[in-house]
């Protein structure tokens, strides 16, 4: 596939970049089976993964397991090779959003694999109303861990190796259990997320979509980048499916922001010294409820691994073992890891991760809304049709010009990290009825007021920015869906559909026009 990254940054004022990108259809040499049913060489595995790349080349479509053919035959024996050979279920059902086990998979925070939130609010657009403006701002898809959690892992994997004197019943596989995840990089079944979400993206805003084609930016790791190719993909599929019509400029123009220490970049923060090197309130917050929910788990872990001596930390690091193999399986096969905890052993981990998230990037760090002002600012500067007004994190060179901020669009799409949608969130006046959380005693959605890292910055996940005009109404009406969930506008009044007039929901973020705290970045 031709890379979907035509570069418009160059270099100039506050470190904007010109970038060339090539996106990796897989990465099979990170994620082969520890056990694997097959014995084949490194060249056969090495035609087999071209043969893939090709057909998705091609195809420019969703990846299915083809029932006959030679491309057929290609892709079962090439997952054959580097899937898991467990006898569990296999989730490629687009329906059911590629999720295995959802009683599970939705406890795993901002590590379970994206799927639609219940919303109490209908979804569906309101009689009589048009959508006019649709934005997404989407984390990057399922990724391998990052390089320093998966040398932490790997290292747990070794030292049980070397302790464990027997394995038995569930744990019988860690025996010949190799660890093979690689780091930091998009996984196949990330990819597969995110032509998903380009696909569900045009087919939501269909009116829009058929004749706009988004406004794409992206922040500069390889991972997001990566994410926002495939979620062209994704877009520009459907709009062939939908049009029979190729010839809309595919590959698309993006926008790539450096993540270089110093830049200027409203979709990774960096720049607030105080935040950066202030202390980890998220870290301290989850340490806290670790040493309440995690003994009884260590202490099952070490009566069934005799010899293991587990600490506390390394329990978290077997169960983060079950989402992170769960995405390296191409179509999400459940990883045995996962049968090693209790349905509620799972709401407590996914609580541990909304905790991290919360006090670490959200309104229980005092400058974690702040990280997400920038944003903020240029959201309203797309929503009126105005010049950004900011100060804090927005790249001012960039802003300034048409060609790499566009404003009277009808389409954005953008493309971040889970850390910095939190902040955004935050900044935007999303979960504002969420009273800080305790850290003593496990909240469900229901006592946070819709609030977890699961349901909010999930592999994969995505907040829509509306407009509509609607009958009756004088004023454009704004609302917020996330991840499928509409959110209450609570800060500008929203009513029973969850919307506000434009006019209210840019006066209620008077915190972020304000410029946040970010006076306080650099005391």
């Amino acid at each position: 596939m031709k890379s979907a990254l035509a570069a418009t940054v160059t270099t100039a004022g506050q470190h904007a970049h010109k970038y060339e990108a090539v996106p990796s259809f897989a990465h099979a040499e990170n994620h082969r089976e520890n056990r694997s049913v097959l014995d084949v060489d490194e060249e056969t595995l090495g035609i087999l993964d071209r043969h893939l790349k090709t057909f998705q080349t091609q195809n420019r479509r969703r990846v299915y397991i083809m029932g006959f053919g030679v491309v057929g035959t290609l892709l079962f024996l090439y997952w054959a090779i580097v899937g898991w050979s467990q006898p569990t279920q296999s989730c490629d059902s687009v329906k059911d959003g590629y999720e295995c086990r959802p009683e599970i998979s939705r406890f795993w925070g901002q590590y379970s694999p994206y799927f639609a939130v219940e919303s109490e609010i209908p979804t569906a657009v309101p009689d009589q109303c048009q959508i006019t403006f649709a934005q997404i701002l989407s984390r990057h898809g399922a990724r391998d861990p990052t390089a320093g959690k998966t040398a932490q892992y790997n290292a747990t994997i070794e030292r049980i190796h070397a302790s464990v004197e027997s394995y038995s019943g569930d744990y019988a596989f860690i025996k010949d259990y190799n660890y093979s995840l690689g780091a930091d990089q998009l996984t196949v079944f990330g990819q597969q997320e995110m032509i998903n979400s380009g696909e569900k993206f045009y087919k939501t805003y269909k009116s829009l979509s058929r004749r706009n084609t988004p406004f794409i930016r992206s922040s500069g790791q390889d991972r997001v980048v990566e994410s926002a190719q495939n979620w062209t993909q994704g877009f520009h599929a459907a709009r062939i499916d939908d049009l029979s019509e190729s010839n809309d400029g595919y590959p698309y123009n993006m926008v790539i922001i450096s993540e270089a220490t110093g830049s200027n970049n409203t979709l990774d923060h960096g720049l607030c010294t105080a935040f950066e090197s202030g202390p980890d309130t998220g870290d301290a917050a989850q340490a806290t409820w670790i040493s309440i929910f995690a003994p009884p788990i260590t202490e099952r872990l070490n009566k069934n691994l005799p010899g293991a001596n587990l600490t506390a930390t390394e329990t978290i690091n077997l169960m983060d073992l079950c989402p992170y193999n769960t995405v390296a399986s191409p179509l999400g096969t459940l990883s045995p890891f996962c049968n090693l905890f209790t349905l509620s052993e799972w709401h407590s981990y996914d609580y541990l991760q909304t905790l991290g998230k919360y006090y670490g990037y959200g309104w229980g760090n005092a400058l974690g809304p702040t990280q997400g002002v920038g944003f903020t600012n240029e959201l309203i500067a797309r929503l009126t049709n105005t010049p950004v007004d900011d100060h804090t994190s927005t790249n001012r060179t960039l802003d300034g010009e048409a060609a790499t901020f566009p404003l009277g669009g009808r389409l954005y799409a953008d493309f971040s990290h889970d850390n910095d949608m939190t902040a955004i969130f935050a900044a935007l006046g999303l979960y504002n009825s969420t009273r800080p959380l305790l850290n003593t005693t496990r909240e469900d959605t229901s006592e946070t007021a819709g609030y977890s890292a699961a349901w909010s910055v999930p592999f994969a996940a995505r907040a829509y920015v509306e407009k509509m005009t609607c009958a009756g109404e004088r004023e454009e009406l704004v609302r917020v869906l996330v991840n499928d969930r509409v959110v209450p506008l609570e800060t500008c009044g929203g009513d029973v559909l969850g919307r506000c007039g434009l006019g209210a929901f840019v006066e209620s973020l008077g915190f972020a026009r304000g410029g946040g705290k970010w006076d306080q970045c650099f005391v």
